[in-house]
């Protein structure tokens, strides 16, 4: 059962909330140019103003460094305004043009290129699908070489509002254009230490440009939880606006001259580009343990909007916080200063064990001895899987309690991070995040994160030497990552499998991280477990059981897992093949290892040109998707030419 609150009002006035074209102005930086429906109430199309939730919106859509590229595309989330508690989905695509070659030129275009993005602000999370409409789009406005002409996105925002609803999160779509395989082919047994630093809610910081490789990664990363992608970001973006400029001091002697992208006027910045008010404060998503006992979902029980004025006359959103307020001074919410920010998240981290153990439930030890196995071939979602809402999460769960509640409480999943929201990764009200970002100066911020993926190169720099020891792969492990390489790379015969796609396809490496997570889970609930949780790793799980979203699960009965085989899939005894694959992942692993392979790559023929069918694979179905679309543009652009005749 979808939850008939959020979703019926969703359906009445469609998915996609606001249209809207950013552009570079050699004065201001980048600004709102146009916004349909107008972003704010009471505003023209035109207006520059931007909701104070929202104040980061133009550098997300128009990223920082895309003037080194013709074209870019950018996933990104945005924080809900007031009224809402749900995450807005982003979807931007980047296009410059010679000024020169423009049929209408302002007066205020005085640079050799225009640079603009046109963006999507939708209520769904159908990021590729998207893309693929909105791509065309932008390519069509751009070939009309005078940007006043708006028709043709207002037609859009009609078009996507008609054509997309809530039923495409239960189909294949929601996953076009990201593809686990490509993941898998670049990244190799480390997918699964990806998988298992998310599990354990760490601060992780993907790295590499352009934008689109950068979102397309940590997204295809995030579709191997179950259910996440489509149910479990609702709440990922709850974060507080910078309070003033003034905040910037202690950054400002590190940040390199920023590119043409970014560069802003002082007043404009004071004003525009960092200029969150008080009024546009936000308590950081934390969901009340109080809620729970009106037995009503926190989609509901916390979308009440007290509607408060503050003296600048914007709405506040009022919230009671979980906890109270650490105990620092206002100037430690932002410091980039890493011992204030640790000694801060210990005493978060406290509040909010005790806040946890409080809803917890006692879940009976005994399960049914005559369990019903699954195999590594696991039936995927067709669709039909009942959801409720989780009490406690908030989230719409399945019958095993995905997707895991990750997301919430203050975790952050911020696909592209523009320069200016750099302050939330050392601000206590976040607990953690997975975030995308394309500036060198959040790479050289080493102590902000616990591990930084530079996707260019598939490696996985963990800082603490504890929490490598904690995601050093088990035998088991390693022989689940090998399977999945080996079927990734290996010519052999197409099997396709009921449920689960093509073997060694984006649909059934997604079904084998899903059977490897359902084995844990089950793992845990079992009496006398040491021995079956050591093949997913002792230090692991026991890190694991103190995070929130273990926490948030273990509180709820989930008796589906009961047929559920509670083994690691690849659990046996240990053998020389064993000893190879160790070897193996030492090898890569190390400095030596890594020239060694770099000098085998031109050797590796069979999985660049698999890596090139994939390739193919995934093209072709952005072709398929942008096919439906141009048939929409070509009516369009006729009854266009008719109505001028």
């Amino acid at each position: 059962l979808q939850s008939g609150h959020r979703w019926g009002s969703m359906e009445k006035r469609g998915p996609v909330l606001h249209i809207v074209v950013v552009g570079f102005h050699h004065k201001k930086g980048c600004q709102v140019e146009f916004s349909y429906p107008p972003l704010k109430h009471g505003e023209g199309h035109d207006s520059h103003s931007l909701p104070e939730e929202w104040k980061y919106l133009p550098f997300l859509a128009l990223p920082d460094g895309a003037h080194n590229y013709q074209e870019d595309t950018v996933f990104f989330h945005l924080p809900p305004r007031c009224g809402d508690r749900t995450t807005v989905y982003g979807v931007s695509c980047y296009r410059q043009i010679e000024a020169k070659a423009l049929k209408v030129r302002q007066a205020d275009i005085t640079r050799e290129t225009v640079q603009k993005s046109v963006c999507v602000l939708s209520q769904l999370p159908l990021y590729g699908l998207l893309q693929a409409k909105l791509q065309l789009i932008t390519h069509a406005y751009f070939e009309e070489k005078d940007f006043s002409q708006i028709s043709i996105l207002k037609e859009l925002y009609d078009h996507m509002n008609s054509s997309l609803g809530s039923t495409l999160l239960e189909g294949s779509q929601v996953y076009l254009g990201l593809s686990p395989r490509d993941l898998v082919l670049h990244f190799r047994h480390k997918v699964l230490i990806l998988f298992k630093l998310i599990l354990l809610e760490k601060k992780v910081l993907f790295y590499i440009s352009p934008v689109n490789r950068l979102v397309g990664a940590l997204m295809t990363v995030l579709s191997l939880f179950p259910g996440m992608i489509e149910h479990g970001l609702t709440d990922c973006s709850q974060y507080r606006p910078r309070k003033s400029i003034s905040e910037d001091a202690g950054l400002q002697g590190n940040i390199p001259r920023l590119d043409d992208c970014v560069s802003v006027s002082a007043a404009d910045a004071s004003n525009t580009n960092f200029g969150m008010g008080d009024g546009g404060r936000k308590m950081a998503g934390n969901h009340s343990v109080a809620g729970q006992k009106a037995n009503v979902p926190f989609s509901q029980s916390e979308k009440t909007c007290n509607g408060a004025q503050s003296s600048n006359g914007t709405v506040q959103r009022l919230k009671v916080p979980s906890r109270t307020s650490p105990a620092s001074s206002e100037s430690d919410w932002e410091t980039l200063d890493p011992s204030i920010l640790e000694e801060s998240n210990l005493k978060e981290r406290e509040r909010e064990n005790t806040a946890s153990e409080q809803a917890e439930n006692l879940l009976s030890k005994g399960m049914s001895s005559e369990s019903l196995p699954i195999t590594v071939q696991p039936q995927a979602n067709t669709g039909h899987t009942m959801l409720v809402p989780g009490l406690i999460s908030g989230l719409e769960e399945d019958q095993y309690g995905m997707p895991l509640a990750i997301f919430t409480k203050g975790y952050l999943c911020l696909p592209y991070m523009a320069l200016q929201q750099h302050h939330l990764l050392s601000d206590v009200a976040v607990r953690g995040f997975v975030a995308g970002a394309t500036n060198i100066l959040f790479r050289q911020q080493k102590h902000l994160s616990d591990a930084i993926v530079e996707i260019e190169d598939a490696h996985v720099q963990i800082h603490d030497p504890e929490l490598r020891k904690i995601l050093n792969p088990t035998t088991a492990d390693l022989r689940f990552a090998d399977y999945l390489v080996k079927h990734v790379t290996e010519n052999r015969d197409d099997v396709f499998l009921d449920g689960t796609g093509w073997e060694g396809g984006d649909e059934w490496i997604r079904a084998q991280f899903s059977a490897y997570l359902h084995a844990l889970l089950a793992a845990v609930l079992q009496p006398d477990n040491e021995k079956t949780l050591s093949d997913f790793g002792t230090a692991f799980v026991a890190a694991w059981k103190n995070t929130h979203n273990y926490r948030v699960w273990n509180s709820n009965k989930h008796p589906a897992l009961a047929e559920v085989n509670s083994s690691h899939p690849f659990q046996g005894q240990y053998s020389v093949s064993d000893v190879k694959l160790r070897l193996s992942h030492s090898v890569q692993n190390s400095e030596r290892g890594k020239k060694i392979g770099n000098v085998m790559v031109s050797t590796s023929r069979n999985v660049v040109q698999t890596g090139k069918a994939v390739g193919q694979s995934v093209g072709g179905a952005f072709t398929s998707a942008k096919s439906a679309m141009s048939s929409w543009f070509s009516t369009f652009t006729q009854s266009t030419q008719s109505l001028g005749d």
